[in-house]
Protein backbone atom coordinates (compact mmCIF):
# COMPACT_ATOMS: atom_id res chain seq x y z
CA UNK A 1 0.00 0.00 0.00
CA UNK A 2 0.97 3.67 -0.28
CA UNK A 3 0.88 6.51 2.22
CA UNK A 4 -0.05 10.16 1.89
CA UNK A 5 2.96 12.48 1.87
CA UNK A 6 1.18 14.57 4.51
CA UNK A 7 2.24 13.49 8.05
CA UNK A 8 -1.13 14.49 9.53
CA UNK A 9 -2.99 12.15 7.16
CA UNK A 10 -0.61 9.30 8.03
CA UNK A 11 -1.09 9.97 11.73
CA UNK A 12 -4.88 9.92 11.52
CA UNK A 13 -5.00 6.66 9.59
CA UNK A 14 -2.42 4.97 11.82
CA UNK A 15 -4.16 5.88 15.08
CA UNK A 16 -7.65 5.02 13.81
CA UNK A 17 -6.48 1.54 12.92
CA UNK A 18 -4.63 1.18 16.21
CA UNK A 19 -7.88 2.00 18.06
CA UNK A 20 -9.82 -0.67 16.18
CA UNK A 21 -11.62 1.59 13.72
CA UNK A 22 -11.93 -0.40 10.52
CA UNK A 23 -15.17 0.97 9.05
CA UNK A 24 -14.92 4.39 7.43
CA UNK A 25 -17.67 6.25 5.55
CA UNK A 26 -16.33 8.77 3.05
CA UNK A 27 -18.17 11.49 1.15
CA UNK A 28 -16.55 12.81 -2.02
CA UNK A 29 -14.46 15.97 -2.02
CA UNK A 30 -11.04 17.34 -2.76
CA UNK A 31 -9.79 18.66 0.57
CA UNK A 32 -10.23 15.24 2.18
CA UNK A 33 -8.28 13.54 -0.66
CA UNK A 34 -5.27 12.64 1.57
CA UNK A 35 -7.62 10.75 3.89
CA UNK A 36 -9.74 9.26 1.12
CA UNK A 37 -6.70 7.85 -0.68
CA UNK A 38 -5.15 6.57 2.56
CA UNK A 39 -8.22 4.92 4.07
CA UNK A 40 -9.77 3.52 0.90
CA UNK A 41 -6.72 1.49 -0.08
CA UNK A 42 -5.73 0.29 3.39
CA UNK A 43 -6.12 -3.51 3.76
CA UNK A 44 -7.55 -3.19 7.30
CA UNK A 45 -10.27 -0.70 6.35
CA UNK A 46 -13.78 -1.25 5.03
CA UNK A 47 -14.40 2.01 3.16
CA UNK A 48 -17.84 3.13 1.98
CA UNK A 49 -18.63 6.01 -0.38
CA UNK A 50 -21.86 7.88 0.48
CA UNK A 51 -22.42 11.11 -1.45
CA UNK A 52 -24.94 12.82 0.84
CA UNK A 53 -23.14 13.72 4.08
CA UNK A 54 -26.33 13.70 6.16
CA UNK A 55 -27.07 10.16 5.01
CA UNK A 56 -23.42 9.19 5.42
CA UNK A 57 -23.38 10.16 9.09
CA UNK A 58 -26.59 8.26 9.88
CA UNK A 59 -25.26 5.30 7.88
CA UNK A 60 -22.17 5.34 10.11
CA UNK A 61 -24.37 5.64 13.20
CA UNK A 62 -26.26 2.49 12.20
CA UNK A 63 -23.00 0.60 11.75
CA UNK A 64 -21.59 1.81 15.07
CA UNK A 65 -24.79 0.77 16.87
CA UNK A 66 -24.44 -2.72 15.50
CA UNK A 67 -20.66 -3.10 15.81
CA UNK A 68 -20.48 -1.61 19.34
CA UNK A 69 -17.36 0.34 18.41
CA UNK A 70 -16.46 3.62 16.69
CA UNK A 71 -17.09 4.19 13.00
CA UNK A 72 -15.50 7.17 11.24
CA UNK A 73 -17.10 9.58 8.79
CA UNK A 74 -14.87 11.71 6.58
CA UNK A 75 -15.83 14.79 4.56
CA UNK A 76 -14.32 17.69 2.69
CA UNK A 77 -14.20 21.28 3.95
CA UNK A 78 -16.98 23.85 4.05
CA UNK A 79 -20.70 23.13 4.36
CA UNK A 80 -20.14 19.36 4.05
CA UNK A 81 -19.42 19.00 7.76
CA UNK A 82 -22.60 20.87 8.71
CA UNK A 83 -24.67 18.11 7.12
CA UNK A 84 -23.34 15.71 9.76
CA UNK A 85 -25.02 17.61 12.57
CA UNK A 86 -28.39 15.78 12.80
CA UNK A 87 -26.65 12.41 13.10
CA UNK A 88 -24.06 13.76 15.55
CA UNK A 89 -26.81 15.12 17.81
CA UNK A 90 -28.53 11.73 17.62
CA UNK A 91 -25.27 9.93 18.41
CA UNK A 92 -24.66 12.26 21.36
CA UNK A 93 -28.02 11.62 23.01
CA UNK A 94 -28.06 7.91 22.08
CA UNK A 95 -24.48 7.17 23.16
CA UNK A 96 -23.18 5.97 19.81
CA UNK A 97 -19.44 6.40 19.04
CA UNK A 98 -19.31 8.18 15.68
CA UNK A 99 -15.95 9.78 14.84
CA UNK A 100 -16.20 12.83 12.58
CA UNK A 101 -13.01 13.62 10.67
CA UNK A 102 -13.51 16.84 8.74
CA UNK A 103 -10.87 18.05 6.33
CA UNK A 104 -10.32 21.79 6.60
CA UNK A 105 -8.54 24.51 4.72
CA UNK A 106 -5.37 25.91 6.28
CA UNK A 107 -6.00 28.57 8.88
CA UNK A 108 -4.58 31.34 6.70
CA UNK A 109 -7.37 30.67 4.15
CA UNK A 110 -10.26 30.95 6.62
CA UNK A 111 -12.37 34.14 6.39
CA UNK A 112 -10.41 35.59 3.46
CA UNK A 113 -12.97 34.73 0.76
CA UNK A 114 -11.55 31.36 -0.24
CA UNK A 115 -13.98 28.77 -1.57
CA UNK A 116 -15.50 26.02 0.57
CA UNK A 117 -14.38 27.56 3.83
CA UNK A 118 -16.36 28.04 7.00
CA UNK A 119 -15.33 28.24 10.65
CA UNK A 120 -15.15 24.51 11.30
CA UNK A 121 -13.68 24.72 14.78
CA UNK A 122 -16.32 24.25 17.51
CA UNK A 123 -19.00 23.57 14.88
CA UNK A 124 -20.54 20.76 17.00
CA UNK A 125 -20.12 22.57 20.30
CA UNK A 126 -22.66 21.30 22.82
CA UNK A 127 -23.24 17.94 21.12
CA UNK A 128 -19.80 16.37 21.07
CA UNK A 129 -17.79 14.56 23.73
CA UNK A 130 -14.42 15.79 22.52
CA UNK A 131 -13.13 18.14 19.84
CA UNK A 132 -9.62 17.86 18.43
CA UNK A 133 -8.51 20.84 16.36
CA UNK A 134 -5.33 19.68 14.68
CA UNK A 135 -2.46 21.73 13.32
CA UNK A 136 -1.21 21.85 9.79
CA UNK A 137 2.20 20.27 9.21
CA UNK A 138 4.86 22.92 8.74
CA UNK A 139 6.66 20.51 6.42
CA UNK A 140 3.64 20.50 4.12
CA UNK A 141 3.35 24.15 3.20
CA UNK A 142 2.57 26.18 0.13
CA UNK A 143 4.69 29.01 -1.19
CA UNK A 144 2.44 31.53 0.55
CA UNK A 145 2.87 29.81 3.89
CA UNK A 146 6.63 29.47 3.35
CA UNK A 147 6.96 33.20 2.77
CA UNK A 148 5.20 33.96 6.05
CA UNK A 149 7.36 31.51 8.02
CA UNK A 150 11.01 32.32 7.34
CA UNK A 151 12.50 29.52 9.44
CA UNK A 152 15.86 27.86 9.54
CA UNK A 153 15.91 24.08 8.91
CA UNK A 154 16.55 23.46 12.62
CA UNK A 155 13.64 25.67 13.67
CA UNK A 156 11.39 24.04 11.11
CA UNK A 157 12.26 20.56 12.38
CA UNK A 158 11.56 21.60 15.98
CA UNK A 159 8.26 23.22 15.04
CA UNK A 160 7.18 20.15 13.07
CA UNK A 161 8.09 17.94 16.03
CA UNK A 162 5.85 20.04 18.29
CA UNK A 163 3.02 19.95 15.73
CA UNK A 164 3.32 16.17 15.44
CA UNK A 165 3.23 15.77 19.23
CA UNK A 166 0.18 18.02 19.49
CA UNK A 167 -1.67 16.15 16.73
CA UNK A 168 -0.87 12.72 18.15
CA UNK A 169 -2.06 13.74 21.62
CA UNK A 170 -5.28 15.26 20.32
CA UNK A 171 -6.15 12.34 18.05
CA UNK A 172 -5.46 9.85 20.84
CA UNK A 173 -7.64 11.83 23.23
CA UNK A 174 -10.48 12.08 20.72
CA UNK A 175 -10.49 8.41 19.77
CA UNK A 176 -10.14 7.27 23.39
CA UNK A 177 -13.02 9.53 24.40
CA UNK A 178 -15.25 8.02 21.69
CA UNK A 179 -14.78 4.64 23.38
CA UNK A 180 -14.69 5.75 27.02
CA UNK A 181 -17.80 7.95 26.77
CA UNK A 182 -19.44 5.89 24.04
CA UNK A 183 -20.37 8.89 21.97
CA UNK A 184 -19.39 11.17 19.09
CA UNK A 185 -16.14 13.11 18.75
CA UNK A 186 -14.92 15.60 16.16
CA UNK A 187 -11.44 15.75 14.65
CA UNK A 188 -10.81 18.79 12.42
CA UNK A 189 -7.78 18.34 10.17
CA UNK A 190 -6.36 21.20 8.05
CA UNK A 191 -4.64 20.22 4.81
CA UNK A 192 -2.84 22.42 2.32
CA UNK A 193 -2.11 21.59 -1.30
CA UNK A 194 -0.77 19.45 -2.87
CA UNK A 195 -3.33 16.92 -1.64
CA UNK A 196 -2.94 13.85 -3.82
CA UNK A 197 0.73 12.94 -3.50
CA UNK A 198 1.54 9.49 -2.13
CA UNK A 199 4.72 7.67 -1.11
CA UNK A 200 5.82 4.07 -0.61
CA UNK A 201 6.77 4.25 3.08
CA UNK A 202 5.38 6.05 6.15
CA UNK A 203 7.33 9.02 7.49
CA UNK A 204 5.75 9.13 10.96
CA UNK A 205 5.08 6.45 13.58
CA UNK A 206 2.52 7.82 16.05
CA UNK A 207 2.46 6.80 19.70
CA UNK A 208 -0.71 4.96 20.74
CA UNK A 209 -2.05 6.09 24.12
CA UNK A 210 -3.99 3.53 26.16
CA UNK A 211 -7.67 3.76 27.06
CA UNK A 212 -8.73 4.48 30.64
CA UNK A 213 -12.05 2.76 31.24
CA UNK A 214 -13.17 3.47 34.80
CA UNK A 215 -16.30 3.00 36.89
CA UNK A 216 -17.42 5.29 39.67
CA UNK A 217 -18.41 2.73 42.31
CA UNK A 218 -20.09 4.45 45.25
CA UNK A 219 -20.35 1.55 47.67
CA UNK A 220 -21.92 3.50 50.52
CA UNK A 221 -24.63 5.00 48.31
CA UNK A 222 -25.38 1.60 46.76
CA UNK A 223 -25.74 0.14 50.27
CA UNK A 224 -28.06 2.98 51.29
CA UNK A 225 -30.15 2.47 48.15
CA UNK A 226 -30.38 -1.27 48.90
CA UNK A 227 -31.71 -0.48 52.39
CA UNK A 228 -34.37 1.88 51.04
CA UNK A 229 -35.32 -0.67 48.38
CA UNK A 230 -35.70 -3.46 50.94
CA UNK A 231 -38.23 -1.45 52.95
CA UNK A 232 -40.34 -0.10 50.08
CA UNK A 233 -43.54 -1.89 49.03
CA UNK A 234 -44.12 0.11 45.81
CA UNK A 235 -41.12 0.10 43.50
CA UNK A 236 -41.03 0.87 39.81
CA UNK A 237 -38.28 0.17 37.27
CA UNK A 238 -38.69 2.16 34.05
CA UNK A 239 -36.49 1.13 31.14
CA UNK A 240 -35.87 3.48 28.23
CA UNK A 241 -33.81 2.87 25.12
CA UNK A 242 -31.25 0.10 25.59
CA UNK A 243 -29.14 -1.98 23.19
CA UNK A 244 -30.03 -5.69 23.12
CA UNK A 245 -28.59 -7.89 25.89
CA UNK A 246 -27.60 -4.95 28.09
CA UNK A 247 -29.11 -6.40 31.29
CA UNK A 248 -28.14 -9.93 32.32
CA UNK A 249 -31.06 -12.34 32.49
CA UNK A 250 -30.50 -13.20 36.15
CA UNK A 251 -31.03 -9.58 37.19
CA UNK A 252 -34.15 -8.86 35.18
CA UNK A 253 -35.62 -12.15 36.38
CA UNK A 254 -35.08 -11.00 39.98
CA UNK A 255 -36.99 -7.83 39.14
CA UNK A 256 -39.70 -9.71 37.25
CA UNK A 257 -40.37 -12.03 40.17
CA UNK A 258 -40.48 -9.39 42.91
CA UNK A 259 -44.10 -8.71 43.98
CA UNK A 260 -43.20 -5.18 45.10
CA UNK A 261 -41.77 -4.19 41.71
CA UNK A 262 -43.46 -3.11 38.50
CA UNK A 263 -41.06 -3.15 35.55
CA UNK A 264 -42.22 -0.87 32.76
CA UNK A 265 -40.40 -1.49 29.50
CA UNK A 266 -40.71 0.27 26.19
CA UNK A 267 -40.39 -1.26 22.75
CA UNK A 268 -36.96 0.36 22.48
CA UNK A 269 -35.69 -1.19 25.72
CA UNK A 270 -35.08 -4.64 24.19
CA UNK A 271 -36.30 -6.17 27.46
CA UNK A 272 -39.30 -8.45 27.05
CA UNK A 273 -40.86 -10.70 29.67
CA UNK A 274 -44.47 -11.70 30.29
CA UNK A 275 -44.14 -10.36 33.85
CA UNK A 276 -43.14 -6.90 32.66
CA UNK A 277 -45.54 -4.09 31.78
CA UNK A 278 -44.56 -3.42 28.20
CA UNK A 279 -47.48 -1.35 26.90
CA UNK A 280 -47.11 1.77 28.98
CA UNK A 281 -49.68 4.04 27.36
CA UNK A 282 -52.26 1.24 27.25
CA UNK A 283 -51.80 0.82 31.00
CA UNK A 284 -51.82 4.41 32.17
CA UNK A 285 -53.77 6.54 29.71
CA UNK A 286 -57.15 5.43 31.12
CA UNK A 287 -56.08 6.38 34.68
CA UNK A 288 -54.45 9.74 34.04
CA UNK A 289 -57.47 11.63 35.42
CA UNK A 290 -58.39 9.09 38.11
CA UNK A 291 -56.88 10.37 41.34
CA UNK A 292 -57.51 7.16 43.31
CA UNK A 293 -55.82 5.04 40.64
CA UNK A 294 -52.92 7.48 40.44
CA UNK A 295 -52.46 7.06 44.20
CA UNK A 296 -52.18 3.30 43.68
CA UNK A 297 -49.78 3.83 40.80
CA UNK A 298 -47.34 6.27 42.42
CA UNK A 299 -44.10 4.46 43.38
CA UNK A 300 -42.05 5.09 46.49
CA UNK A 301 -38.87 4.23 44.60
CA UNK A 302 -38.28 4.78 40.88
CA UNK A 303 -35.23 3.24 39.18
CA UNK A 304 -34.61 4.25 35.58
CA UNK A 305 -32.32 2.53 33.12
CA UNK A 306 -31.25 3.31 29.59
CA UNK A 307 -31.84 6.36 27.45
CA UNK A 308 -34.82 8.33 26.24
CA UNK A 309 -38.40 7.45 27.20
CA UNK A 310 -40.94 7.41 24.36
CA UNK A 311 -44.15 7.58 26.39
CA UNK A 312 -45.26 11.13 27.09
CA UNK A 313 -47.92 9.82 29.46
CA UNK A 314 -45.50 8.16 31.89
CA UNK A 315 -43.41 11.33 31.92
CA UNK A 316 -46.44 13.48 32.69
CA UNK A 317 -47.70 11.22 35.48
CA UNK A 318 -44.35 10.74 37.22
CA UNK A 319 -43.67 14.47 37.07
CA UNK A 320 -46.99 15.04 38.79
CA UNK A 321 -46.80 12.05 41.14
CA UNK A 322 -43.11 12.06 41.91
CA UNK A 323 -41.51 9.15 43.76
CA UNK A 324 -39.77 9.80 47.05
CA UNK A 325 -36.56 8.31 45.61
CA UNK A 326 -35.44 8.35 41.98
CA UNK A 327 -32.17 6.71 40.93
CA UNK A 328 -30.76 6.46 37.44
CA UNK A 329 -28.20 3.83 36.41
CA UNK A 330 -26.13 4.45 33.30
CA UNK A 331 -22.48 4.34 32.33
CA UNK A 332 -22.39 7.72 30.61
CA UNK A 333 -25.07 10.28 31.38
CA UNK A 334 -28.29 11.05 33.16
CA UNK A 335 -31.33 13.17 32.41
CA UNK A 336 -33.51 14.37 35.28
CA UNK A 337 -36.62 13.57 33.26
CA UNK A 338 -39.02 13.60 36.21
CA UNK A 339 -37.42 16.54 38.08
CA UNK A 340 -36.83 14.53 41.24
CA UNK A 341 -33.53 12.70 40.66
CA UNK A 342 -31.92 11.75 43.96
CA UNK A 343 -28.83 9.97 42.68
CA UNK A 344 -27.07 9.04 39.44
CA UNK A 345 -25.14 5.77 39.62
CA UNK A 346 -22.58 6.11 36.84
CA UNK A 347 -21.80 2.43 36.53
CA UNK A 348 -22.51 -0.53 34.27
CA UNK A 349 -26.07 -1.69 35.19
CA UNK A 350 -25.01 -5.32 35.60
CA UNK A 351 -22.22 -4.35 37.98
CA UNK A 352 -24.64 -2.16 39.92
CA UNK A 353 -27.18 -4.98 40.27
CA UNK A 354 -24.44 -7.41 41.30
CA UNK A 355 -23.53 -5.17 44.24
CA UNK A 356 -27.11 -4.05 44.91
CA UNK A 357 -28.96 -7.37 45.07
CA UNK A 358 -26.38 -8.84 47.43
CA UNK A 359 -27.66 -6.33 49.98
CA UNK A 360 -31.43 -6.42 49.45
CA UNK A 361 -34.15 -8.57 51.01
CA UNK A 362 -37.58 -9.51 49.65
CA UNK A 363 -40.71 -7.82 50.94
CA UNK A 364 -44.38 -8.75 50.63
CA UNK A 365 -46.51 -6.44 48.53
CA UNK A 366 -49.67 -6.39 46.40
CA UNK A 367 -48.32 -3.58 44.20
CA UNK A 368 -47.60 -5.69 41.13
CA UNK A 369 -50.53 -8.08 41.50
CA UNK A 370 -53.00 -5.17 41.57
CA UNK A 371 -51.69 -3.83 38.27
CA UNK A 372 -51.25 -7.28 36.76
CA UNK A 373 -55.03 -7.74 36.90
CA UNK A 374 -55.54 -4.41 35.16
CA UNK A 375 -52.93 -5.37 32.55
CA UNK A 376 -54.90 -8.51 31.71
CA UNK A 377 -58.13 -6.52 31.40
CA UNK A 378 -56.40 -4.00 29.12
CA UNK A 379 -55.15 -6.76 26.84
CA UNK A 380 -58.65 -8.22 26.51
CA UNK A 381 -60.07 -4.81 25.62
CA UNK A 382 -57.22 -4.30 23.14
CA UNK A 383 -58.13 -7.50 21.30
CA UNK A 384 -61.86 -6.74 21.29
CA UNK A 385 -61.33 -3.25 19.86
CA UNK A 386 -59.04 -4.38 17.06
CA UNK A 387 -61.56 -6.96 15.91
CA UNK A 388 -64.27 -4.35 15.37
CA UNK A 389 -62.47 -1.52 13.53
CA UNK A 390 -61.82 -0.89 9.85
CA UNK A 391 -58.41 -0.91 8.18
CA UNK A 392 -56.33 1.98 9.50
CA UNK A 393 -52.78 2.54 10.75
CA UNK A 394 -53.70 0.64 13.92
CA UNK A 395 -54.85 -2.44 11.99
CA UNK A 396 -51.85 -2.22 9.69
CA UNK A 397 -49.44 -2.29 12.63
CA UNK A 398 -51.34 -5.21 14.16
CA UNK A 399 -50.78 -7.22 10.97
CA UNK A 400 -47.16 -6.10 10.45
CA UNK A 401 -45.94 -6.61 14.00
CA UNK A 402 -47.91 -9.82 14.40
CA UNK A 403 -46.14 -11.50 11.48
CA UNK A 404 -42.53 -10.49 12.07
CA UNK A 405 -40.00 -13.29 11.65
CA UNK A 406 -37.95 -14.25 14.67
CA UNK A 407 -34.30 -13.23 15.07
CA UNK A 408 -34.36 -10.20 12.82
CA UNK A 409 -33.17 -6.65 13.46
CA UNK A 410 -36.04 -4.17 13.48
CA UNK A 411 -35.55 -0.44 12.98
CA UNK A 412 -38.49 1.85 13.68
CA UNK A 413 -39.06 5.30 12.26
CA UNK A 414 -39.97 8.05 14.67
CA UNK A 415 -43.18 9.91 15.39
CA UNK A 416 -46.25 7.69 14.86
CA UNK A 417 -44.32 4.53 13.89
CA UNK A 418 -42.60 3.97 17.23
CA UNK A 419 -45.73 4.97 19.14
CA UNK A 420 -47.93 2.46 17.33
CA UNK A 421 -45.29 -0.21 17.97
CA UNK A 422 -45.59 0.50 21.71
CA UNK A 423 -49.14 -0.90 21.65
CA UNK A 424 -48.22 -4.40 20.46
CA UNK A 425 -46.18 -7.41 21.51
CA UNK A 426 -42.86 -7.93 19.73
CA UNK A 427 -41.08 -11.26 19.90
CA UNK A 428 -38.21 -11.37 22.40
CA UNK A 429 -35.79 -12.68 19.75
CA UNK A 430 -36.03 -9.44 17.73
CA UNK A 431 -33.37 -6.76 18.23
CA UNK A 432 -34.99 -3.35 18.02
CA UNK A 433 -33.53 0.08 17.29
CA UNK A 434 -34.94 3.57 16.86
CA UNK A 435 -33.25 6.97 16.72
CA UNK A 436 -34.74 8.21 19.97
CA UNK A 437 -31.81 10.42 20.99
CA UNK A 438 -33.32 13.44 19.29
CA UNK A 439 -36.46 11.64 18.08
CA UNK A 440 -36.21 13.26 14.66
CA UNK A 441 -37.69 11.88 11.45
CA UNK A 442 -34.42 12.45 9.59
CA UNK A 443 -32.01 9.58 9.08
CA UNK A 444 -34.11 6.55 10.01
CA UNK A 445 -33.63 4.89 6.62
CA UNK A 446 -29.91 5.68 6.48
CA UNK A 447 -29.39 4.30 10.00
CA UNK A 448 -31.24 1.09 9.18
CA UNK A 449 -29.21 0.59 6.00
CA UNK A 450 -25.97 1.14 7.93
CA UNK A 451 -27.06 -1.58 10.32
CA UNK A 452 -28.04 -3.93 7.49
CA UNK A 453 -24.63 -3.59 5.83
CA UNK A 454 -22.72 -4.96 8.84
CA UNK A 455 -25.39 -7.16 10.46
CA UNK A 456 -25.50 -10.92 10.10
CA UNK A 457 -29.29 -10.96 10.51
CA UNK A 458 -31.98 -9.65 8.21
CA UNK A 459 -32.80 -5.99 8.87
CA UNK A 460 -36.31 -4.53 8.54
CA UNK A 461 -37.22 -0.85 8.64
CA UNK A 462 -40.80 0.17 9.43
CA UNK A 463 -41.28 3.84 8.72
CA UNK A 464 -43.82 6.54 7.93
CA UNK A 465 -44.12 8.41 4.67
CA UNK A 466 -42.71 11.79 5.74
CA UNK A 467 -39.67 10.18 7.35
CA UNK A 468 -39.11 7.97 4.31
CA UNK A 469 -39.33 10.72 1.70
CA UNK A 470 -37.30 13.10 3.85
CA UNK A 471 -34.43 10.59 3.90
CA UNK A 472 -34.86 9.20 0.38
CA UNK A 473 -31.18 9.83 -0.46
CA UNK A 474 -30.48 6.94 1.92
CA UNK A 475 -31.33 4.64 -1.00
CA UNK A 476 -28.54 6.26 -3.07
CA UNK A 477 -26.25 3.60 -1.71
CA UNK A 478 -24.34 0.78 -3.38
CA UNK A 479 -24.11 -1.40 -0.27
CA UNK A 480 -27.74 -2.31 0.50
CA UNK A 481 -27.93 -6.10 1.01
CA UNK A 482 -30.59 -7.99 -0.88
CA UNK A 483 -32.22 -9.23 2.34
CA UNK A 484 -32.92 -5.66 3.51
CA UNK A 485 -36.63 -4.84 3.87
CA UNK A 486 -38.66 -1.63 4.19
CA UNK A 487 -42.31 -1.40 5.17
CA UNK A 488 -43.56 2.10 4.43
CA UNK A 489 -46.86 3.05 6.04
CA UNK A 490 -48.12 5.85 3.80
CA UNK A 491 -51.02 7.85 5.19
CA UNK A 492 -50.34 10.78 2.83
CA UNK A 493 -48.98 13.17 5.43
CA UNK A 494 -47.93 13.70 9.02
CA UNK A 495 -50.79 11.71 10.51
CA UNK A 496 -49.48 12.07 14.07
CA UNK A 497 -50.57 15.73 14.04
CA UNK A 498 -54.20 14.73 13.61
CA UNK A 499 -54.33 13.36 17.17
CA UNK A 500 -52.93 16.58 18.64
CA UNK A 501 -55.08 19.55 19.73
CA UNK A 502 -56.07 22.02 17.03
CA UNK A 503 -58.50 22.52 14.16
CA UNK A 504 -58.36 19.67 11.67
CA UNK A 505 -59.32 19.66 7.98
CA UNK A 506 -58.49 23.31 7.41
CA UNK A 507 -56.21 24.62 4.70
CA UNK A 508 -53.73 25.92 7.28
CA UNK A 509 -53.58 22.57 9.11
CA UNK A 510 -53.36 20.51 5.91
CA UNK A 511 -50.51 22.62 4.51
CA UNK A 512 -48.37 23.47 7.51
CA UNK A 513 -48.94 20.64 10.00
CA UNK A 514 -50.15 17.47 8.32
CA UNK A 515 -48.43 18.41 5.02
CA UNK A 516 -50.70 16.36 2.77
CA UNK A 517 -48.98 14.90 -0.29
CA UNK A 518 -49.80 12.51 -3.18
CA UNK A 519 -46.39 10.79 -3.35
CA UNK A 520 -45.68 7.08 -3.45
CA UNK A 521 -42.40 5.19 -3.31
CA UNK A 522 -42.91 3.40 -6.62
CA UNK A 523 -40.52 5.51 -8.69
CA UNK A 524 -37.88 5.53 -5.94
CA UNK A 525 -38.08 1.75 -5.70
CA UNK A 526 -37.60 1.45 -9.45
CA UNK A 527 -34.70 3.93 -9.47
CA UNK A 528 -32.85 2.15 -6.68
CA UNK A 529 -33.70 -1.41 -7.76
CA UNK A 530 -36.02 -2.52 -4.94
CA UNK A 531 -38.75 -5.08 -5.43
CA UNK A 532 -41.92 -3.06 -4.87
CA UNK A 533 -45.30 -4.24 -3.54
CA UNK A 534 -48.35 -2.39 -2.25
CA UNK A 535 -51.23 -3.08 0.12
CA UNK A 536 -54.29 -0.98 0.92
CA UNK A 537 -56.48 -3.25 3.05
CA UNK A 538 -56.16 -6.06 5.54
CA UNK A 539 -56.36 -8.87 2.98
CA UNK A 540 -53.79 -7.43 0.57
CA UNK A 541 -51.44 -6.67 3.47
CA UNK A 542 -51.66 -10.20 4.86
CA UNK A 543 -51.06 -11.58 1.36
CA UNK A 544 -48.02 -9.39 0.78
CA UNK A 545 -46.50 -10.26 4.16
CA UNK A 546 -46.59 -14.02 3.47
CA UNK A 547 -43.61 -13.82 1.10
CA UNK A 548 -42.12 -10.47 2.03
CA UNK A 549 -39.26 -11.85 4.12
CA UNK A 550 -38.35 -14.68 1.75
CA UNK A 551 -34.98 -14.70 0.00
CA UNK A 552 -34.76 -12.49 -3.07
CA UNK A 553 -32.29 -11.08 -5.55
CA UNK A 554 -33.09 -7.50 -4.57
CA UNK A 555 -34.08 -5.67 -1.39
CA UNK A 556 -37.84 -5.22 -0.98
CA UNK A 557 -40.14 -2.31 -0.23
CA UNK A 558 -43.76 -2.84 0.80
CA UNK A 559 -45.86 0.32 0.74
CA UNK A 560 -49.01 0.17 2.87
CA UNK A 561 -51.63 2.82 2.14
CA UNK A 562 -53.93 3.75 5.03
CA UNK A 563 -56.87 6.21 5.14
CA UNK A 564 -55.53 9.62 6.11
CA UNK A 565 -58.70 10.98 7.71
CA UNK A 566 -59.65 7.86 9.71
CA UNK A 567 -56.37 6.95 11.43
CA UNK A 568 -56.56 9.58 14.15
CA UNK A 569 -60.13 8.77 15.21
CA UNK A 570 -59.31 5.03 15.33
CA UNK A 571 -56.40 5.70 17.70
CA UNK A 572 -58.27 8.21 19.87
CA UNK A 573 -61.25 5.84 20.15
CA UNK A 574 -58.84 3.00 21.01
CA UNK A 575 -57.88 4.69 24.28
CA UNK A 576 -61.45 5.79 24.99
CA UNK A 577 -62.52 2.17 24.64
CA UNK A 578 -60.61 1.18 27.79
CA UNK A 579 -62.82 3.47 29.88
CA UNK A 580 -66.14 2.37 28.47
CA UNK A 581 -68.46 0.15 30.48
CA UNK A 582 -67.45 -3.45 30.08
Amino acid sequence: MKYSKIPLAQTLVSLCIAKGINHVVISPGSRNAPLTLSFSQHPNIHAYSIVDERCAAFFALGMAQQLHKPVAVICTSGSAVLNYYPAIAEAYYSNVPVVVISADRPEYLIDVGDGQTIRQKHVFKGHINYEANLKQDITHKTTILAETHQLSPEMERELQKNIQTHNENEINLALNTAVEKNGPVHINAPFDEPLYEMQAEPSVFPVVQALELKENIEYEKIANAASIWSNATRKMVLVGTLPPDTISKKYWELLANDPSVMVFTETTSNLRDDKFFNKIDQMILPIEKNEAMLDEFQPEVLVTLGGMIVSKKIKAILRKRQPKHHWHIHENRVFDTFFCLEHFFQINPNHFFELFFDQTIAIESSYKSFWKTIKQERQQRHEIYLKQINFTDLKAFEAILGTLPQDIILHLGNSSTVRYAQLFEIDASIELFCNRGTSGIDGSTSTAIGTAVVAEKQTLLITGDLSFFYDSNALWNNYIPKNFRIILVNNSGGGIFRILPGNKNTENFDTYFETIHPHTAKQLAEMYHFDYTTASDEISLQTALKTFYHESEKPKLLEVFTPRTENDSALIDYFKFFNENK
